[in-house]
């Protein structure tokens, strides 16, 4: 019998539509993730379908597989090699724009109005100039869910939208202006917030570099909620340090997880969160919901020989559109 095998527990949240999609065809294997290693390599070695995102080092003895599922909108654990060859690749983009566009939305308010730093001062103090969300310009970059999810929402502070993507010659809405990675750096000066939501690539990586930083308007604040490696974090220290950023937040960071010792933890300034924006399982019913919606719809165009939806290119994008 063909086996599909769920990894880490994400089977406590499976629905019934996706258990009848698996009826007559297949055996289901949920794993624990308190199960031995080789019971885990066993079940990844006998699967056709995986649920989850096994380490690359573990699908190298997975003969039987066909198609990946991930539960995640990145793909950049297998976008350094050694993905199997002819095994489609799906993620579950599309599940995570809304929750990580309320945790960026709530970054910026509360970097905006100080309320991290007077939630830390435990006195009756006024901490001084905060900044004006309305009438505001912001850049974000990538215009796919997240970025999109953002737009959207940050639209009804009646603020001025850039937003930085490959495809230009379109229309998405809550952005007034589309431009291309290229084009970004010229836009800079002219953003009071930058938010990123960008997937890791050879270009996005440390592109906020210490020669970027110099051209971001005086007084900015940076919201981080796509990947970590798209700022580079010394010339992020060194610009909060004088004062060039008002305030960061920064649900990402690199390296990942921030040692306790990083500078970064030390800064008033500063919000951190561990990496907590876009997690649906065991946080949002409602995330975790649209993950499983996904799953089950692909398994049913599996099932009739139709094309996935998601389909991940490993050599391209990092899994999410910018």
């Amino acid at each position: 019998m063909r086996k599909i095998v769920i990894l880490n527990d994400y089977g406590a949240f499976m629905p019934e539509s996706f258990i009848n999609a698996v009826k007559g065809e297949f055996v289901l294997e949920t794993l624990s993730l308190d199960v031995s290693e080789d019971v885990r390599l066993q079940s990844i070695t006998e699967a056709e379908i995986i649920i989850g995102e096994p380490t690359v080092e573990e699908l190298e003895n997975a003969k039987n597989l066909r198609w990946l599922q991930m539960t995640w909108a990145g793909i950049d654990r297998y976008c350094h090699g050694g993905f199997p060859k002819d095994v489609l690749l799906t993620n579950a983009s599309g599940a995570f724009g809304q929750t990580i566009a309320e945790h960026a939305l709530g970054m910026l308010l509360a970097l905006c109005r100080r309320l991290g730093v007077y939630a830390k001062t435990n006195q009756w103090k006024d901490l001084g100039s905060e900044i004006f969300v309305s009438g505001s310009s912001a850049m974000i970059f990538g215009t796919g869910d997240i970025g999109s999810n953002i737009a959207k929402r940050l639209k009804a502070f009646d603020v001025n939208m850039i937003g930085v993507c490959r495809n230009t010659d379109r229309q998405i809405p809550g952005f007034d202006r589309l431009i291309s990675l290229e084009e970004a750096e010229n836009y800079l000066p002219e953003a009071d917030f930058i938010l990123c939501a960008m997937p890791e690539t050879t270009e996005t990586r440390e592109y906020l570099n210490a020669r970027r930083f110099e051209k971001i308007k005086d007084g900015a604040i940076l919201v981080n909620v796509g990947r970590g490696s798209f700022v580079d974090t010394q010339a992020l220290c060194e610009a909060l340090t004088r004062g060039k950023l008002f305030a960061a937040g920064l649900d990402v960071v690199h390296p990942e997880p921030l040692p306790q010792d990083h500078l970064l933890w030390s800064m008033e300034n500063v919000l951190i969160t561990p990496h907590v924006a876009g997690i649906g399982f065991g946080h949002l019913p409602g995330t975790a919901k649209k993950i499983w919606e996904i799953c089950t719809e692909n398994l049913l165009r599996y099932k009739r020989g139709e094309p996935l939806r998601n389909l991940a290119d490993i050599t391209s994008s990092g899994g999410a559109a910018l």
